[in-house]
């Protein structure tokens, strides 16, 4: 590491471990954790919706924890969660106006997706049965005012972890996926400096939506977690900012695990026992900081009103995809939040941070502000992440822990069905796809985007998107040999022609022209 760059960061956490799960919100996940903790500011039991916010009269639906397995994938589109937060369908004139946040429309805005839904989104988990959540919860620290980015669908806020902006982004937008988001990221931060990243993926990794992340050489930076997490673990060559990335897609041998509905969260509960009990294990234990969020709430209830006043815009680029003019100017649903270390004390619960500023909260930026923080980074990303709370707060010993559980408990399985796999793709799964056809060329064809994923279903889909990113990593392979400059971005069928190598007359006089 160029050390003439930055200052020694006087903390003492030198790899930090990111892992985003999907589309459950704090209520659903973690509220009854309450029963364990009651610093936790989870449900009472008491709070509700009702089916109707325009009928005083329609029946009323508690908040309750009988969720299981769950089949059915709520609504959670910037609309969506328009009328989940404020209790009233969303329409341009409405989005105009300054509305209290309610958060009273959850059963009607799912009642009106699907019949039926709203016993779905009303209902969270008893603590054992996510009972590695428990252990954790336990054993380490959670935050329980960790809020979406922004009140939209998966992508705009996974682009938010690591760049602290969706670069506009409410929903997806076809251009920017092909050529990728432009943002600088908290990956290239670290970069500048000399601190080492790396990307451990199961399914291709959607940090390629960044087009920074698509440059030849950062190709060796992306690892595939089950050849080569547990034995980097094991020899303490992780390095300084870890993302992992699980399995989007379900299937019947390698089932989805990234907790989106209708995958079970069993799956999900194991793979975090696995990325654990590794990172446990490793010699660099004591000076690792594991962070596991969620990147929206999927369209499940949660009791507690999303900030809606001085959340400042990151860079002042208004909404560009419908609905359009969103001004970035409020918050998404809270999201399960749980940081791990060492460092933590047992039973460690975050609540509203004490800065920078007064309206300033634990949202999906903080990540990049506690990261520049821990390593003594330069500037913000964004005025968002400049703005967010930093978690470096959990941190309170001056040693580490020696009493960390090594293992955490076995799971509960919860769906007995099999996946799913001629299901139809979801909107991010569609997105997955859609990236994938840019990293092996095939934008260029008359099909894409749309008609790409028609007929697609996981499987299909599935197959595709590890077929493309192997044709990625290899066209990298190439060019690497091929002596192309390390800062081209990575393009199937656009890459330029390889240098030709000089002859020894023409590097001497070369050198002596350029005075080398």
């Amino acid at each position: 590491m160029d050390t003439s760059k930055t200052s020694k960061p006087s903390f003492p956490i030198k790899t930090v471990v990111v892992l985003v799960q999907e589309n459950r919100s704090f209520d659903h996940m973690l509220g009854w954790m309450n029963t364990l903790n009651p610093e936790i500011d989870g449900p009472t039991g008491k709070e509700s919706n009702q089916m109707s916010t325009s009928d005083p009269n329609s029946s009323l639906i508690l908040f309750g924890n009988k969720s299981l397995y769950v089949d059915l994938d709520p609504g959670h589109s910037i609309q969506d969660i328009y009328e989940q937060i404020f209790g009233v369908p969303w329409s341009q004139d409405l989005a105009n106006k300054k509305l209290e946040p309610t958060m009273k429309g959850f059963a009607q805005n799912a009642e009106r997706n699907k019949k039926g839904m709203a016993e779905t989104v009303m209902n969270g988990f008893k603590p054992d049965t996510v009972p590695v959540y428990q252990e954790l919860l336990t054993e380490f620290a959670v935050c329980d005012r960790w809020f979406a980015s922004v009140p939209a669908s998966t992508q705009p806020n996974r682009l938010f972890v690591h760049s602290a902006t969706s670069h506009g982004l409410t929903s997806n937008d076809t251009k920017l996926l092909i050529n990728g988001l432009p943002q600088k990221t908290i990956f290239d931060s670290m970069d500048e400096v000399g601190y080492s990243f790396g990307i451990y993926y199961q399914d291709p990794p959607a940090v390629l939506f960044y087009r920074n992340l698509r440059k030849l050489k950062y190709i060796k930076n992306f690892h595939p977690f089950d050849l080569s997490f547990r034995n980097h673990c094991k020899e303490g060559r992780l390095p300084n900012y870890v993302v992992i990335e699980q399995r989007y897609f379900d299937l019947k041998t390698l089932p989805g695990n990234d907790d989106h509905p209708s995958h079970d969260v069993f799956e999900g509960q194991k793979f975090v026992k696995e990325v654990y009990e590794a990172l446990r294990s490793s010699p660099q234990w004591n000076e690792m900081l594991f962070v596991i969020i969620y990147d929206e709430h999927g369209g499940f209830f949660d009791h507690v009103p999303t900030p809606d006043t001085g959340v400042p815009s990151p860079d002042g680029i208004v909404g560009t995809t419908a609905p359009y003019n969103f001004q970035f100017d409020r918050l998404g649903v809270r999201v399960p939040a749980i940081m791990i270390s060492p460092w933590i004390e047992r039973g460690t619960v975050l609540h509203k941070p004490s800065g920078p500023y007064a309206s300033s909260e634990f949202e999906h930026s903080s990540i990049p502000a506690t990261v520049k923080k821990i390593f003594n980074l330069g500037d913000f990303l964004t005025k968002r992440d400049a703005w967010a709370g930093t978690f470096d707060t959990a941190i309170t010993r001056t040693t580490p822990r020696t009493d960390c559980p090594e293992t955490l408990p076995e799971p509960v399985r919860l769906r007995e069905a099999e996946a799913k796999e001629d299901a139809k793709l979801t909107d991010y799964q569609s997105e997955m796809v859609q990236m994938s056809a840019v990293l092996c060329g095939d934008h260029v064809k008359n099909s894409y985007p749309h008609k790409l994923v028609e007929d697609m279903n996981v499987a299909k889909a599935s197959a595709y998107v590890h077929n493309a990113f192997k044709k990625f990593l290899d066209e990298g392979e190439k060019a690497i040999q091929s002596g192309a400059h390390d800062s081209i971005i990575l393009i199937p069928g656009e890459l330029p022609a390889p240098r030709k190598s000089k002859s020894f007359v023409s590097n001497f006089f070369s050198c002596i022209v350029c005075d080398r």
